[in-house]
């Protein structure tokens, strides 16, 4: 299989250039500048190389730098921001500071003919942020792009395949940075597009046929789309010798434990242990109205479950988890035998071993894992599942909970997101739910005073929920929503909608 490397200098957009990579169906990994070297990579036998972003001035002598012997190994090389700088620096060109030459934002860019803007206008619209900028190219190297500000918005070496852009082809805001990265893969790597989900399909279940045979396999469940796909996948492989245990601690959405028990154990007639252990979890819970203690509490208390159905399985060889990319490299961690914190568990304990670990989707991003998922067959409500918070609803019921506030708040949430697929609004809003706020107001019903709790509706709309816009859902979907909550749930007498972006608030209200 060809792969791409991209060679990480701390940029932020890191993820997303391997993800717009592998939309093109060529595999690409990332690794740290600091953790591969020159001989690594031609070992590993990568068809090009990409230079990512970073927040750093390559004259600076702390700043991230490479081995300038990279340049030579043949391979194609695309360095992009401070990508294109260093590569500048290296091959002996300079790099130059002056606020009168930095660019944000939007900035028109003229492109001159280059294998790496084929099919692209000589006129467009990319995304720069800098403020160093290339003043003079090193040997060999020529200026193929410029802007009002940039004389070198890109060069290139074509002799050496070596290639460079001021500005961010990977983001939406460059008009023609699809095609750009296009152009690299194919007509300058020479790649070919064989990394396809149903290869991986095919190839991973085989993988993990013969490398757990007559194995035990114990997978914590907890119906996100991560879980889920993992579960499936390691059924195909190794059928009844994978047992997973799903810990329903009552603080799911409305249906949700019945809906995930249904799936896998019915549909897919997988060994499944369901613990119902919502009375365990609200006595646990009970008068706690921090949010923080709330977490830690489910935390724990999830570890302690774990720890009881461990036991009563007895002895069991191999621990599966969900573990995918983003997870891998946010952890700095590519020892796969290194237990990833579980998002739902917050840290195995100590006390269950296994002689092995295995995460079948550590190599996916998240639109990969949700594409196998559709291709398993798992069910589309499931697979686009949204993001859900570790601690269920314990953050969407604002104060202590109960068992009368978790029944209001999961049937005010249903009828919101009932109102917002009846209206066809699913891929309007990225993630859309209810609050139940600790407080109640005055209200009428008929010609009846009432006195009840208010509920929140929030949505939003994000690429990365690093920041995200308040969704500005019609009106009347509004409307409907709020009349359906107001008189069919008990002890709700107002609703009022979210209107605040992230920043200043985060998405979940605690």
């Amino acid at each position: 299989m060809e792969k791409i490397l991209v060679l990480d200098f701390g940029g932020q957009y890191n993820q997303l250039i391997a993800r717009r990579v592998r939309e093109h169906h060529v595999y690409a990994e990332i690794k740290p500048y600091n953790k591969i070297t020159v001989a690594e990579i031609r070992r590993a036998g990568y068809a090009g190389i990409i230079f990512t972003g970073g927040p750093h001035s390559v004259y600076d002598k702390t700043s991230p730098h490479y081995d300038s012997a990279v340049l030579d190994l043949g391979i194609p090389i695309l360095g992009i921001c401070y990508g294109d700088q260093l590569m500048a620096y290296m091959a002996g060109g300079t790099v130059s500071s002056a606020e009168s030459s930095s660019e944000y934002g939007k900035t028109k860019v003229c492109v001159n003919c280059s294998p790496l803007f084929k099919d692209v206008p000589s006129e467009s619209i990319c995304w720069m942020s800098h403020t160093d900028y290339i003043s003079q190219l090193p040997e060999h190297f020529v200026g193929v792009a410029h802007t009002d500000k940039c004389s070198y918005a890109a060069m290139c070496d074509a002799e050496r395949k070596l290639y460079g852009v001021q500005f961010h082809p990977e983001v939406t805001h460059t008009d023609y940075g699809k095609q750009i990265l296009k152009n690299f893969l194919f007509e300058i790597c020479g790649c070919h597009a064989d990394w396809k989900m149903d290869d991986f399909i095919r190839s991973t279940v085989d993988n993990l046929h013969w490398k757990l045979k007559g194995k035990k396999v114990f997978l914590a469940l907890s119906g996100g789309v991560d879980s889920s796909v993992a579960a499936v996948l390691l059924h195909k492989a190794i059928g009844e010798n994978l047992v997973c245990v799903f810990v329903d601690h009552g603080l799911l959405r409305k249906n949700e434990g019945d809906f995930v028990e249904q799936t896998f154990r019915d549909r897919f007639g997988m060994s499944l242990i369901r613990v119902n252990a919502q009375d365990r979890f609200l006595s646990k819970l009970s008068g706690v109205t921090e949010p923080e203690q709330k977490r830690k509490i489910i935390g724990e208390e999830f570890i302690r479950v774990f720890e009881d159905e461990a036991k009563k399985l007895g002895e069991i060889q191999v621990l599966a988890q969900g573990t995918i990319y983003p997870d891998v490299i946010e952890s700095g961690k590519g020892d796969s035998a290194v237990i990833k914190s579980h998002h739902n568990v917050g840290g195995l304990p100590d006390v269950i071993s296994f002689d092995e670990i295995v995460e079948p989707l550590r190599d996916l991003f998240k639109d990969e894992v949700r594409e196998v998922g559709e291709k398993l067959g798992i069910p589309h409500e499931l697979v686009w599942r949204q993001p859900f918070p570790g601690p269920g609803l314990a953050v969407r019921v604002l104060g202590e909970i109960t068992e009368e506030k978790l029944e209001i708040l999961q049937e005010a949430d249903a009828i919101f997101r009932e109102e917002i697929a009846g209206a066809h609004l699913e891929t309007m809003t990225n993630q859309y739910f209810a609050v139940l706020m600790d407080s109640k107001s005055v209200g009428v019903m008929g010609d009846a005073r009432t006195y009840g709790y208010t509920v929140a509706l929030r949505a939003v709309s994000t690429d990365d929920f690093m920041t995200a816009e308040w969704t500005r859902l019609p009106y009347e979907v509004l409307e409907r929503a709020s009349s359906r909550i107001t008189n069919e749930v008990k002890s709700i007498s107002r609703v009022v909608y979210d209107i605040t972006s992230k920043p200043p608030a985060t998405v979940e209200w605690e």
